[in-house]
Protein backbone atom coordinates (compact mmCIF):
# COMPACT_ATOMS: atom_id res chain seq x y z
CA UNK A 1 0.00 0.00 0.00
CA UNK A 2 1.42 3.45 -0.79
CA UNK A 3 0.99 6.43 1.37
CA UNK A 4 2.01 10.02 1.58
CA UNK A 5 2.05 12.34 4.87
CA UNK A 6 2.57 16.16 5.40
CA UNK A 7 5.59 16.52 7.66
CA UNK A 8 6.45 19.86 9.59
CA UNK A 9 9.60 20.33 11.54
CA UNK A 10 11.50 21.98 13.38
CA UNK A 11 15.18 22.23 11.18
CA UNK A 12 17.38 23.56 14.20
CA UNK A 13 19.00 20.33 15.30
CA UNK A 14 18.83 18.98 12.09
CA UNK A 15 21.52 18.53 9.06
CA UNK A 16 18.80 19.24 6.41
CA UNK A 17 16.30 16.68 4.92
CA UNK A 18 18.45 14.45 3.34
CA UNK A 19 19.97 11.70 5.64
CA UNK A 20 23.49 11.73 6.66
CA UNK A 21 26.67 10.25 6.77
CA UNK A 22 27.48 12.51 9.38
CA UNK A 23 25.02 14.22 11.21
CA UNK A 24 21.02 14.04 11.64
CA UNK A 25 18.79 14.26 8.74
CA UNK A 26 15.14 14.42 8.63
CA UNK A 27 14.37 11.45 6.76
CA UNK A 28 16.19 9.42 9.05
CA UNK A 29 13.93 10.38 11.73
CA UNK A 30 11.02 9.32 9.40
CA UNK A 31 12.33 6.52 8.38
CA UNK A 32 13.54 5.20 12.36
CA UNK A 33 9.32 5.97 12.28
CA UNK A 34 8.79 3.65 9.41
CA UNK A 35 10.91 0.86 10.48
CA UNK A 36 9.02 0.70 14.14
CA UNK A 37 5.66 -0.21 12.15
CA UNK A 38 6.82 -2.33 9.59
CA UNK A 39 9.79 -4.06 10.88
CA UNK A 40 12.09 -3.71 8.08
CA UNK A 41 13.98 -0.40 6.25
CA UNK A 42 10.82 1.47 4.39
CA UNK A 43 12.38 4.49 1.63
CA UNK A 44 11.04 8.07 2.47
CA UNK A 45 11.03 10.21 -0.56
CA UNK A 46 10.31 13.65 -0.08
CA UNK A 47 9.55 17.15 -2.08
CA UNK A 48 12.00 19.53 -1.77
CA UNK A 49 14.84 19.09 0.53
CA UNK A 50 16.50 21.31 2.94
CA UNK A 51 19.16 22.14 4.35
CA UNK A 52 20.75 22.04 7.67
CA UNK A 53 18.85 24.23 10.04
CA UNK A 54 16.35 24.81 7.15
CA UNK A 55 12.31 24.43 8.86
CA UNK A 56 9.11 22.78 7.40
CA UNK A 57 5.66 23.90 7.40
CA UNK A 58 4.59 21.04 4.86
CA UNK A 59 6.72 18.85 2.99
CA UNK A 60 5.39 16.10 1.57
CA UNK A 61 6.97 12.45 2.17
CA UNK A 62 5.94 8.99 0.04
CA UNK A 63 6.50 5.75 1.69
CA UNK A 64 4.91 1.83 0.92
CA UNK A 65 4.11 0.17 3.72
CA UNK A 66 3.18 -4.03 3.52
CA UNK A 67 -0.51 -4.01 5.25
CA UNK A 68 -3.03 -1.40 5.06
CA UNK A 69 -3.81 1.02 7.60
CA UNK A 70 -6.14 3.79 8.61
CA UNK A 71 -4.67 7.00 7.77
CA UNK A 72 -5.82 8.47 11.07
CA UNK A 73 -4.26 5.46 12.18
CA UNK A 74 -0.98 5.60 10.85
CA UNK A 75 -0.43 9.19 11.58
CA UNK A 76 -1.26 8.70 15.34
CA UNK A 77 1.38 5.74 14.86
CA UNK A 78 4.06 7.76 13.44
CA UNK A 79 3.67 10.37 15.65
CA UNK A 80 4.50 8.29 18.60
CA UNK A 81 7.72 7.15 17.38
CA UNK A 82 9.05 10.24 16.45
CA UNK A 83 10.48 13.60 18.19
CA UNK A 84 8.94 16.14 18.84
CA UNK A 85 10.27 18.49 17.13
CA UNK A 86 9.40 16.39 13.88
CA UNK A 87 5.32 15.88 13.43
CA UNK A 88 2.76 14.41 10.88
CA UNK A 89 0.49 16.59 10.39
CA UNK A 90 -1.79 14.48 7.60
CA UNK A 91 -1.38 10.69 6.18
CA UNK A 92 -3.48 9.61 3.29
CA UNK A 93 -3.60 6.71 1.41
CA UNK A 94 -2.50 7.86 -2.98
CA UNK A 95 -2.28 5.89 -5.87
CA UNK A 96 0.75 3.29 -6.21
CA UNK A 97 2.18 5.58 -9.08
CA UNK A 98 2.43 8.98 -6.38
CA UNK A 99 5.93 9.78 -6.02
CA UNK A 100 6.29 12.75 -3.75
CA UNK A 101 9.41 14.51 -4.95
CA UNK A 102 9.36 13.24 -8.87
CA UNK A 103 5.29 14.14 -9.76
CA UNK A 104 5.13 17.64 -7.15
CA UNK A 105 4.32 20.56 -9.33
CA UNK A 106 5.64 23.10 -7.87
CA UNK A 107 7.47 24.03 -4.02
CA UNK A 108 7.01 27.37 -2.10
CA UNK A 109 9.49 28.20 0.33
CA UNK A 110 9.09 31.89 2.88
CA UNK A 111 11.70 33.29 4.75
CA UNK A 112 11.00 35.37 8.29
CA UNK A 113 13.09 38.32 8.32
CA UNK A 114 13.17 40.06 11.27
CA UNK A 115 14.78 44.38 11.36
CA UNK A 116 15.20 45.88 14.45
CA UNK A 117 17.63 46.15 17.47
CA UNK A 118 15.89 43.76 19.82
CA UNK A 119 14.58 40.19 18.93
CA UNK A 120 11.95 38.83 20.66
CA UNK A 121 13.24 35.58 22.55
CA UNK A 122 10.39 33.38 20.87
CA UNK A 123 11.48 34.35 17.73
CA UNK A 124 14.76 33.19 18.16
CA UNK A 125 15.82 30.51 15.39
CA UNK A 126 12.76 31.25 13.77
CA UNK A 127 13.98 34.13 12.06
CA UNK A 128 16.52 35.57 10.32
CA UNK A 129 17.33 38.45 12.77
CA UNK A 130 18.68 40.99 10.24
CA UNK A 131 20.15 44.75 12.00
CA UNK A 132 20.45 46.48 8.66
CA UNK A 133 17.56 48.94 7.81
CA UNK A 134 16.23 48.70 3.93
CA UNK A 135 14.86 50.25 1.29
CA UNK A 136 11.98 48.32 1.07
CA UNK A 137 10.67 49.47 -2.16
CA UNK A 138 13.68 48.68 -3.80
CA UNK A 139 13.47 45.17 -2.08
CA UNK A 140 9.76 44.49 -3.20
CA UNK A 141 10.72 45.34 -6.97
CA UNK A 142 13.86 43.00 -6.99
CA UNK A 143 11.78 40.30 -6.07
CA UNK A 144 9.26 40.69 -9.42
CA UNK A 145 12.90 39.90 -10.94
CA UNK A 146 13.02 36.79 -9.89
CA UNK A 147 10.00 35.70 -11.31
CA UNK A 148 10.57 33.52 -14.83
CA UNK A 149 13.21 31.04 -16.23
CA UNK A 150 16.94 32.27 -15.49
CA UNK A 151 19.89 30.89 -15.05
CA UNK A 152 20.78 30.48 -11.05
CA UNK A 153 24.25 29.30 -11.11
CA UNK A 154 25.22 32.53 -8.65
CA UNK A 155 22.36 31.29 -6.47
CA UNK A 156 23.90 27.95 -5.96
CA UNK A 157 26.33 26.24 -3.70
CA UNK A 158 29.70 25.85 -6.29
CA UNK A 159 30.46 23.05 -5.49
CA UNK A 160 26.55 21.24 -5.68
CA UNK A 161 25.81 23.57 -9.12
CA UNK A 162 24.19 21.25 -11.80
CA UNK A 163 25.52 21.80 -15.57
CA UNK A 164 21.98 23.06 -16.29
CA UNK A 165 21.01 25.20 -13.40
CA UNK A 166 17.87 26.69 -14.86
CA UNK A 167 14.96 27.06 -12.80
CA UNK A 168 11.73 28.76 -13.36
CA UNK A 169 10.15 31.04 -10.63
CA UNK A 170 6.45 31.70 -10.32
CA UNK A 171 5.88 33.83 -7.77
CA UNK A 172 8.36 36.00 -5.97
CA UNK A 173 7.31 38.66 -3.51
CA UNK A 174 7.90 40.27 -0.47
CA UNK A 175 5.23 41.32 2.48
CA UNK A 176 6.61 43.52 5.87
CA UNK A 177 4.63 44.18 8.89
CA UNK A 178 5.91 46.35 11.30
CA UNK A 179 9.82 45.07 12.05
CA UNK A 180 9.17 41.52 9.98
CA UNK A 181 9.71 40.72 6.62
CA UNK A 182 8.68 37.48 4.52
CA UNK A 183 10.06 37.15 1.25
CA UNK A 184 7.99 34.08 -0.35
CA UNK A 185 9.03 32.05 -3.61
CA UNK A 186 7.29 29.62 -5.65
CA UNK A 187 9.17 27.68 -8.14
CA UNK A 188 9.57 23.87 -10.02
CA UNK A 189 12.33 23.38 -8.30
CA UNK A 190 15.15 24.46 -6.53
CA UNK A 191 19.53 24.50 -6.35
CA UNK A 192 21.38 24.05 -3.11
CA UNK A 193 21.32 26.92 -1.25
CA UNK A 194 19.11 28.67 -4.06
CA UNK A 195 16.66 30.70 -1.81
CA UNK A 196 18.79 31.71 0.72
CA UNK A 197 21.14 33.31 -1.99
CA UNK A 198 18.39 35.04 -3.33
CA UNK A 199 17.37 36.28 0.07
CA UNK A 200 20.80 37.43 0.78
CA UNK A 201 21.02 39.12 -2.59
CA UNK A 202 18.18 41.14 -1.98
CA UNK A 203 19.81 42.02 1.28
CA UNK A 204 22.23 43.73 -0.98
CA UNK A 205 19.65 45.57 -3.03
CA UNK A 206 18.01 46.63 0.72
CA UNK A 207 21.38 48.22 1.89
CA UNK A 208 22.31 50.18 -1.34
CA UNK A 209 25.35 47.53 -2.45
CA UNK A 210 23.43 46.30 -5.29
CA UNK A 211 21.10 47.79 -8.00
CA UNK A 212 18.06 46.09 -10.04
CA UNK A 213 20.51 46.25 -13.26
CA UNK A 214 23.12 44.08 -11.01
CA UNK A 215 20.77 40.94 -10.01
CA UNK A 216 19.41 40.58 -13.50
CA UNK A 217 22.76 40.46 -14.89
CA UNK A 218 23.23 37.83 -11.92
CA UNK A 219 20.43 35.79 -13.60
CA UNK A 220 21.98 35.65 -16.48
CA UNK A 221 24.16 32.56 -15.07
CA UNK A 222 27.17 34.62 -13.93
CA UNK A 223 29.49 33.08 -11.46
CA UNK A 224 28.70 32.31 -7.17
CA UNK A 225 31.46 34.70 -6.48
CA UNK A 226 29.59 37.79 -7.96
CA UNK A 227 26.40 36.52 -5.87
CA UNK A 228 24.94 38.04 -2.44
CA UNK A 229 26.12 36.05 0.78
CA UNK A 230 24.00 32.71 1.68
CA UNK A 231 21.43 33.81 4.28
CA UNK A 232 21.05 32.20 7.84
CA UNK A 233 19.14 28.84 7.28
CA UNK A 234 17.17 29.55 10.60
CA UNK A 235 14.46 31.76 8.79
CA UNK A 236 13.61 29.85 6.08
CA UNK A 237 10.44 27.21 5.43
CA UNK A 238 10.09 24.70 3.20
CA UNK A 239 6.03 26.14 3.22
CA UNK A 240 4.13 24.23 1.01
CA UNK A 241 3.82 21.51 -2.03
CA UNK A 242 1.37 21.09 -4.48
CA UNK A 243 0.53 18.37 -6.99
CA UNK A 244 -2.96 19.83 -8.62
CA UNK A 245 -6.45 20.38 -7.52
CA UNK A 246 -7.95 17.73 -5.34
CA UNK A 247 -6.75 16.22 -2.22
CA UNK A 248 -3.89 17.78 -0.55
CA UNK A 249 -1.86 15.05 -2.80
CA UNK A 250 -3.25 16.30 -5.83
CA UNK A 251 -5.35 13.95 -8.28
CA UNK A 252 -2.91 10.95 -6.77
CA UNK A 253 -5.16 10.93 -3.23
CA UNK A 254 -7.68 8.45 -2.34
CA UNK A 255 -9.67 9.60 0.26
Amino acid sequence: MRYAALVSYLGTPYSGWQRQVMGTGVQEKIEDALFALEGKHVNASAAGRTDAGVHARGQVVSFELGKEWRPDKLLLALNFHLPPDIAVLRAAKVLPAFDARRLALWREYRFFIWHGSALPPLLRGRVWWNRSTWDFDEVRKACTLYEGSHNFRAFCKTSECPDRPVRTIYKSYIRKKGNLCIFTVRGNAFLTNMVRIMAGNLHDVGRGRKNREQLKDLLKGENRAESGMTAPPEGLYLWKVSYGEGTPFGPYGVE
